[in-house]
């Protein structure tokens, strides 16, 4: 059975940070707040756990869209080619921030997404977030805790999500009411900026 843990957005607590990321590190999952809805998380790094994931929502690891949450766009170079002054002055202008932006991968992904042409960068413009890929080292692999065909399903409240997600998890963490809207994702993978899905944030600033 999952933990139940609070953790303050205006002030993480380290030590309950530090709880999550040790549980990060031995491959567990995550449900966690960001500037959108609930995600469920995991290492980047761990096979076991995306595994996990794939199997939770009911796919194929190797066809599986999951956004990387980053703390900052300081590793994007650590799996993105390299990209253009443009690309790069929309990416500070919008983050952090609810948007998940499509850019190339580079050959240093992780094994599992080797095969990928492009990946899904976000930071979140939320502290609990930042602060758990900080303490990780690397990015975490992030999916929205929805189901599509049921528009209840973007739970905002951290005590249903719980009791959804207790015997499927290893930790919730209730950072206070998320939110029922996702993020806008814009594809920028061949340099223009695409709007592909629009969600919470100004589509307008692209």
């Amino acid at each position: 059975m999952a933990e139940f843990i609070k953790i303050y957005k205006d002030n993480p607590n380290p030590k309950e940070v530090k709880r999550v990321v040790d549980v990060l590190r031995k491959g567990g999952l995550i449900i966690y707040p960001t500037d959108t809805v609930y995600g469920l998380g995991c290492d980047i790094t761990n096979s076991r756990a995306l595994e996990k994931i794939a199997r939770i929502k009911g796919i194929k690891l190797a066809k599986a869209n999951w956004s990387f949450i980053c703390a900052d766009l300081s590793n994007l170079s650590d799996y993105v080619r390299q990209i253009d002054t443009a690309t790069f002055k929309i990416l500070k202008r919008a983050l952090p921030g609810p948007y998940t932006f499509i850019l190339p991968g580079n050959n240093n992904l992780p094994k599992d997404f080797k095969k990928r042409k492009t990946v899904g960068i976000r930071v979140p413009d939320n502290t609990i977030a930042r602060a758990l890929v900080e303490g990780l080292g690397n990015p975490i692999v992030s999916t929205s805790i929805r189901d599509d065909d049921d528009l209840l399903e973007y739970t905002t409240d951290p005590e249903l999500i719980f009791e959804k997600w207790e015997n499927l998890v290893d930790i919730v963490i209730d950072g206070g009411y998320g939110d029922n809207v996702a993020s806008t994702v814009i594809d920028l993978s061949n340099g223009e900026a695409e709007v592909v899905r629009e969600g919470k944030g100004d589509i307008d600033i692209f």
